[in-house]
């Protein structure tokens, strides 16, 4: 029979290899999380685009409701806003790449002032530039006009050029407006976003080559409310 210290012997053996197998898989975990990690936020490793419209006077009227003694936003005086660019994000096929360079190159103020007629806010501007431009793996002047090209690619239907009074809108309607006004959009290509009153956005996949293509995950996430408000244009 086997003696009771030869026994202890062999448990103590076992789960020594046990351990180093177990630290061995840790390692190589760890290794293979952090090389994904690293890759997921690589500048210009991503699979598309997604270019985000906000309604802007949906965006007003919320900040306004949140601070109404607050100093409104740039694009919430004067000229009367209507979609305007959010941003223009990279994306991976399951979620999406950030703040791939901190801290970000700098963002020269003559590239903020060209664009605030598409992104009517300097803090906008820096922070898509911060966020989501440095993943582009584009200088800042290069992406900043392939956010121009994205938004010139999409045609705005007619009926949200100038709303002169508020519209109660279905989420749905409003992405199949979007697709019946630009050929080659579907239906798996758009998200409408809303919050629990206003419509906020509608969300456009493209390719890198600013053609359109289907991202079925992100389009089954448009917004599931009957209805919503779309204010009116300010000045209407």
């Amino acid at each position: 029979m086997m003696s009771a210290s030869l026994r202890d012997l062999k448990r103590l053996e076992h789960a020594a290899r046990t351990v180093a197998v177990t630290l061995s898989f840790l390692f190589l975990f760890s290794v293979v999380a952090f090389a994904q990690g690293r890759d997921r936020n690589e500048p210009g490793q991503f699979d598309f685009y997604v270019l985000a419209l906000s309604w802007s006077p949906s965006y007003c009227a919320a900040a306004a409701e949140r601070s109404p003694n607050r100093r409104p936003d740039q694009q919430c005086e004067g000229r009367p806003f209507s979609f305007v660019v959010h941003g223009l994000w990279p994306q991976h096929e399951q979620g999406f790449p950030e703040n791939c360079q901190v801290p970000s190159p700098r963002l020269n103020r003559r590239i903020v002032g060209a664009n605030l007629d598409m992104m009517p806010s300097p803090r906008l501007i820096f922070h898509e530039w911060d966020k989501h431009g440095t993943c582009s793996g584009l200088s800042a002047e290069n992406y900043f006009a392939t956010v121009r090209k994205a938004r010139e690619a999409v045609t705005i239907p007619q009926d949200y050029h100038d709303l002169d009074k508020p519209q109660m809108v279905s989420p749905g309607d409003v992405g199949d407006a979007f697709v019946k006004a630009n050929p080659g959009l579907s239906r798996n290509s758009v998200m409408v976003s809303c919050s629990s009153r206003w419509l906020s956005e509608v969300r456009v996949c493209m390719n890198k080559d600013l053609t359109f293509r289907e991202c079925p995950e992100l389009a089954r996430r448009t917004c599931r409310r009957d209805r919503v408000v779309m204010p009116a244009t300010r000045g209407g």
